[in-house]
């Protein structure tokens, strides 16, 4: 399969162990009534389903560098990263295992593993108890997010592989670009820095779901992202 290497440094920069559970979006049952409140948007009411999937955590290397918003990473506060959710998002994860809850602030990307629907900081991890095993079932409710992710339009892409070496990242973008149209570098700043491969430009979720769905015969994983321009600096 053409690129296949791709799936071995995507494979690279996961976190902890593999998953196999697949993630699905329930629709919410009623859905919430909002109002702004301390420059977010305010979730009123619990929502009756959510996200469900895996979580896993992550801690070292990453504590102290940037995450994907531009703020230092601080494994001991209450955090996560998501592959879409706006910045700011906050999220209250819920173990479908145990019941135990814990709410945390979305600030990175990831993960990069299918099946993962968010990784979760280290202190966010042992508030539900899931530091040892390192996975456990969830599901995600949605209690706030910042206005203007209700107010700014989204645009959506497909990562098809991060790499250390800059090289290499441009040789997928330009044949991805070749085939595809768009496609461009996104730099993660750390040392080395990471060079991600983002594949289209895409209006909403469901657009670049589709997109993923062809890429999916050039590359063996494929990850749907949200574009952050305020927090990315891409390169062509």
């Amino acid at each position: 399969m053409l690129l296949a290497a791709c799936a071995l440094v995507l494979a690279a920069c996961a976190k902890h162990h593999t998953a196999h559970v697949p993630a699905a979006r329930i629709p919410a049952s009623a859905g919430p009534t909002s109002a702004q409140a301390a420059g977010t948007t305010v979730v009123r009411g619990p929502m009756e389903s959510g996200e469900t999937g895996v979580a896993s955590w992550y801690g070292h290397p990453y504590h102290g560098r940037p995450a994907a918003d531009g703020e230092i990473y601080d494994m001991e506060t209450m955090v996560a990263a998501h592959r879409t959710l706006p910045f700011g998002t906050r999220v209250r994860v819920v173990d479908l295992d145990n019941g135990k809850t814990v709410e945390v602030r979305i600030i990175d990307r990831g993960p990069f593993v299918a099946g993962r629907i968010i990784d979760l900081s280290h202190a966010a991890a042992e508030a539900i108890g899931m530091v040892e095993p390192g996975l456990a079932r969830v599901r995600l409710d949605i209690l706030s997010a910042p206005p203007a992710a209700l107010t700014e339009p989204a645009a959506y892409a497909v990562q098809v592989g991060a790499f250390a070496d800059r090289s290499r990242a441009e040789q997928l973008r330009s044949t991805m670009e070749q085939r595809y149209g768009t496609a461009r570098l996104v730099t993660r700043s750390g040392t080395p820095a990471l060079w991600r491969v983002l594949v289209g430009h895409e209006p909403t979720e469901v657009a670049a779901t589709q997109l993923q769905q062809k890429l999916g015969g050039d590359v063996d994983r494929c990850f749907v992202v949200r574009i952050d321009d305020a927090g990315e600096r891409a390169s062509r």
